[in-house]
């Protein structure tokens, strides 16, 4: 019966090929977009399940308090390791810690500037299940000469994985290893990225590795079965008094640790000072899952509306049917075949098209997901599209054409009634209002976008490149770079500092003239040239100077947010003494205030800034003169080259950070408005189908409207008006909709754009001029039809 079903539903899709046309492109569309965010979603939650003991593995977080807001960081001193394993003898089974780095990796006479290095406790492969290709877990890591490389790396090094075990390469000019394991390439569904691993152990001289204030590893724990999360950090209040109580009462810090489970980091909200890892966000992937829901449900709405104003042109069947004796659920079967052999087209169609589009979605999303076509849940998806599309969408027509009269149907009376034309609008009005929904998101996303792109941020951006310093040779011979810079005409200024705008700036506390309570603040350590070639604006007091011999231990620069949070005026501030309780063995004097600029993100409000002189060499800025630029940079390679030839220059323009700061919602805008052009085109797809039936249907009338004197402009408003009613309705709705939801999203960002309402009468103008001319089409077909074709029959 089924097979007579499916034959039965082939033949009558055939029989109207434009309505099957635009509904297995609205449905394959849908489905593709369904089944992109349904891979996106799988890929999200399923980032680190893939380790075993994975439920007992933790990271340990280190929180902070500063000004009464709580906040928290991954990176913890590497002092922690083995103090917890002491602790907690019998409760935390393992303990690892991991650092990231970049690294030179020498093979002969060919370097590799590697950028994802992981230095990592010897029981790395142990805690985290990582398949091994070649090598033991065990033992990979047990001697510092030792290293671990992705199969990847392993073939660029050395061609293949059997030739690249035992080969030896070197880290950095002076740390040679042997490979000793090499493993599968890191899934992008680990918050953890590698292409080496390297023992920790040659790094045990570390300043994050022998002090307990310092900073700068990951510490992860495995619990002894049994062993619950709440046992060991109820204990952690006790263990950071033994370990640190004296140091945090000294210097005013107030740490506490908990753990993180495994599962839970990736979908942690990224500390304050970032933990270089990649992260993912849970807003995000609800808005994608709402997005193909809404798609899928304006397709599934062209099906309803399509299939039921088909009825008319199908009534003579049914009635002949019923008169032949079809029982009602034979009807309501063949009509659900049709829906379901539809659907199952449109889903062969759309795994093609997800195939074919595949490399371009990796490319936006800026990683391959991991998600495999043989993957169960993608096929179980697409029977459960099948399922829910094709029955619930196909049942509302089946319904409705099962029920008709025969002996009104045999007549060809049939009339599909006011409320039949009231609930195909009601559903053009939903479409509709989900397209608008998306074009306001998309336009006030690319605004904001545009809008922080042309902020002013306070500082000199244009011709200024940065340069890391990643290696002891620039680290060493920086002043010397710095030197031959200078001598050029083409370079402006050179500065050294901690932390160029848009990176990373430590925070620390100080003791303040005037105040018993200790002062939070963001730091950035730089050497005299710093204002001068972020070309900063001094609004009170000096710069530093080389004529103040004493500027390098007693002077510091303040900006204007730290003065006013402090409670002075600009000028009352020149001359009060600060003092940073870890870094500075003396009290120095404010000399001058900057004006403020945006150092960190413009998700967030210009914090309190302390600039002080003290040598913390991690970036270098070159601002180069206007002009030939090209030229610039060969200089900057050129001089780069003599105090550090063994390495690869990297830089970046300073104008350019911004996709780097605001990548995520680069994506966010680009997907968006990926997908609120195929809701509208989708959309449009049934309301020309609509125009199509109207048209049709009213073939006569305007034959006769034309004889009787009516012009082509007359026909075409009288069809349009009708079916652009819903979408007038539809943009009433949505926009409401789309200012709350937008509000909501602007308010991750500390500056906005105003929400000005020339956007929604674009939104408005955009949906409403597509609606137009997809009607107009049809419409302007049917008014230059030639009314002897129409009335020939009467």
């Amino acid at each position: 019966m089924i097979r007579n079903y499916l034959k039965i539903a082939f033949r009558n899709l055939m029989k109207s090929k434009v309505f099957s046309f635009i509904n297995i492109l609205g449905l394959t569309i849908g489905i593709t977009v369904c089944m992109m965010i349904f891979l996106f979603i799988m890929n999200e939650f399923s980032v680190d399940k893939f380790h075993a003991n994975g439920d007992r593995i933790y990271r340990v977080l280190r929180s902070y308090e500063r000004d009464g807001q709580p906040g928290s960081v991954a990176y913890l001193s590497g002092m922690h390791s083995p103090a917890l394993m002491n602790d907690f003898k019998g409760q935390i089974e393992r303990s690892v810690r991991v650092s990231t780095a970049e690294e030179l990796v020498t093979i002969g006479d060919r370097s590799f500037q590697e950028k994802k290095v992981l230095n990592a406790d010897r029981d790395f492969f142990r805690l985290f299940s990582f398949p091994m290709v070649k090598g033991n877990a065990a033992t990979a890591l047990q001697n510092p000469a030792q290293v671990v490389l992705t199969e990847t790396t392993a073939k660029k090094y050395f061609g293949t994985v059997d030739e690249a075990m035992g080969k030896q390469i070197t880290l950095h000019k002076t740390l040679p290893l042997t490979v000793t394991g090499i493993v599968k390439d890191v899934p992008s569904n680990s918050h953890l990225q590698f292409d080496l691993v390297v023992p920790l152990d040659n790094y045990k001289d570390w300043g994050v590795m022998t002090g307990w204030l310092n900073n700068g590893v990951f510490t992860y724990v495995q619990l002894s079965p049994g062993t619950t999360r709440a046992e060991v950090e109820k204990q952690f209040p006790q263990y950071m008094e033994k370990y640190l109580g004296a140091d945090m009462r000294k210097y005013g810090f107030a740490w506490g640790l908990s753990l993180t489970p495994l599962k839970d980091i990736y979908f942690e909200a990224p500390a304050e000072f970032g933990d270089s890892i990649r992260h993912g966000d849970k807003t995000v992937v609800f808005i994608f899952l709402s997005i193909a829901i809404l798609i899928l449900l304006i397709a599934c709405i062209n099906f309803m509306n399509l299939s039921t104003i088909r009825a008319a042109e199908r009534s003579k069947e049914v009635g002949l049917r019923k008169v032949l004796g079809a029982l009602r659920n034979h009807l309501v079967g063949q009509f659900i075949g049709e829906s379901v052999l539809l659907t199952l087209i449109s889903c062969v169609l759309a795994v093609l098209l997800l195939w074919l589009t595949m490399p371009w979605y990796n490319q936006l999303l800026g990683y391959s997901l991991t998600v495999s076509w043989n993957t169960p849940n993608l096929w179980l998806f697409l029977v459960g599209v099948i399922i829910v599309v094709g029955f619930l969408a196909g049942s509302y027509p089946a319904f409705v054409l099962s029920a008709f009269s025969p002996v009104q149907a045999l007549k060809s009376r049939l009339n599909l009634g006011k409320n039949g034309a009231s609930f195909r609008q009601v559903l053009v009005v939903v479409q509709f209002s989900i397209s608008v929904f998306l074009i306001v998101g998309t336009l006030i996303i690319t605004r904001q976008m545009n809008y922080m792109k042309g902020m002013q941020l306070g500082y000199n951006q244009e011709q200024t490149v940065s340069l890391p310093v990643d290696n002891e040779d620039i680290y060493r011979n920086l002043d010397a770079f710095k030197t031959g810079l200078k001598q050029h005409s083409a370079v402006q200024e050179v500065s050294w500092m901690s932390g160029e705008p848009g990176g990373f700036f430590d925070a620390y506390v100080f003791d303040v003239e005037g105040r018993s309570e200790r002062w939070n603040a963001r730091t950035e350590f730089a050497d005299f040239d710093f204002v001068k070639t972020l070309g900063l604006k001094i609004i009170a007091g000096r710069d530093f100077s080389a004529t103040f011999p004493t500027d390098s231990t007693e002077a510091v620069l303040v900006n204007k947010t730290a003065v006013a949070n402090l409670g002075w005026t600009p000028a009352e501030a020149i001359g009060k003494w600060i003092q940073n309780t870890a870094r500075d063995s003396a009290k120095r004097r404010i000399v001058g205030v900057v004006d403020d600029f945006n150092f960190e993100s413009l998700k967030e409000n210009i914090a309190p800034l302390v600039i002080s002189p003290v040598e913390d060499k991690r970036v270098i800025l070159v601002r180069l003169n206007p002009g030939n630029i090209p030229a610039g940079i060969d200089l900057i390679k050129k001089e780069y080259s003599k105090v550090a030839p063994a390495y690869p220059l990297e830089y970046k323009f300073l104008d350019r950070k911004f996709n780097d700061m605001y990548k995520k919602d680069l994506r966010q805008q680009t997907l968006l408005t990926v997908f609120a052009s195929l809701a509208i085109f989708v959309a449009c797809l049934g309301l020309f189908g609509l125009a199509s039936f109207t048209a049709a249907k009213r073939f006569k009338e305007i034959g006769v409207r034309k004889v009787l004197g009516s012009s082509v402009k007359g026909i075409v408003v009288l069809l349009s008006k009708d079916l652009l009613k819903p979408v007038v309705i539809a943009t009433c709705i949505a926009l409401p909709a789309g200012y709350w939801a937008m509000n909501q999203w602007l308010q991750n960002f500390a500056y906005k754009t105003p929400v000005s309402g020339w956007v929604f009468v674009l939104a408005a103008l955009i949906t409403f001029g597509i609606a137009l001319i997809t009607v107009s089409m049809k419409a302007v077909r049917a008014a230059l039809a030639n009314p002897v074709k129409s009335l020939r029959t009467e």
